[in-house]
């Protein structure tokens, strides 16, 4: 088993062998937050898989940073055989990106930023909405090395709610999380493999409309337990349950 101590850091690709050399952001993070030293390890990744255990052999610190490694040993780690795509409703303040770190440490294998019809946020399609799906993606690969991930879930585009259930029709199960339905996750008939979609809506709720749309794509409304979750918290539950409920965690 792999270290779960050491940090992690993203490169474009993890040699098998030999040297590599972390640079950039990752290479300045390591030399001046973690202030990792030679002779120290840390985990390399490319956060689609591959990952190598690495040893520290020089660091140069400043704008320029770069961290000398060689690669002690490599391995891959394969996606989960049943996946879990989370598509979170756009949410006022931080709460969106919350949503998407709890999500990615509960082990989403993407997230779809959803324009709801109750969403307060707004996302336009110029530089404003590029600068919030960039955070929103910076947040999923931050969470993702806090969480030693192997892979890093793809944030995608924006979709609406016509999108959504387009892609809703293509999964082997899509579950719409929505306090006020009597069904539960539980009596779910969940897959052994494929693709789950779970949509999370807004803090106001998912319109009559939407809700319609969606179940016409073969969706399943469910609640998750007798409370009322937040829309920052409630991919992440349903993710924890997932875990238990099928093989993701075994």
């Amino acid at each position: 088993m792999p270290d779960t101590t050491l940090p992690v850091f993203l490169a474009p690709a993890v040699p098998g062998a030999g040297q590599a050399l972390l640079e950039g952001e990752e290479a300045r993070h390591a030399a001046t937050v973690r202030r990792l030293r030679v002779g120290e390890q840390l985990v390399l990744s490319d956060g689609a898989g591959a990952m190598a255990r690495c040893t520290v052999d020089a660091v140069e610190t400043g704008r320029a940073a770069t961290v000398t490694l060689t690669v002690v040993e490599r391995w891959n780690e394969e996606p989960p055989a049943l996946r879990v795509h989370v598509a979170q409703a756009l949410a006022k303040g931080d709460r969106g990106e919350l949503a998407v770190e709890l999500a990615t440490e509960a082990g989403a294998d993407s997230v779809v930023p959803w324009r709801a019809a109750r969403s307060v946020a707004r996302w336009d399609d110029g530089p404003r909405g590029e600068k919030a799906l960039a955070r929103w993606r910076a947040t999923a690969r931050s969470a993702a090395k806090q969480a030693r991930r192997a892979h890093v879930p793809d944030v995608t585009e924006p979709v609406g709610t016509r999108e959504l259930a387009q892609l809703a029709a293509t999964m082997s199960r899509t579950l719409v999380l929505e306090s006020g339905v009597a069904g539960r996750l539980a009596d779910v008939d969940l897959p052994d493999g494929g693709d789950v979609l779970l949509i999370v809506g807004p803090e106001g709720g998912i319109t009559d409309d939407e809700l319609a749309a969606l179940e016409a794509a073969g969706a399943i409304p469910i609640r998750l337990g007798p409370t009322v979750l937040r829309t920052s918290t409630a991919a992440a539950v349903a993710l924890g349950a997932l875990g238990v409920l099928t093989g993701r965690w075994r």
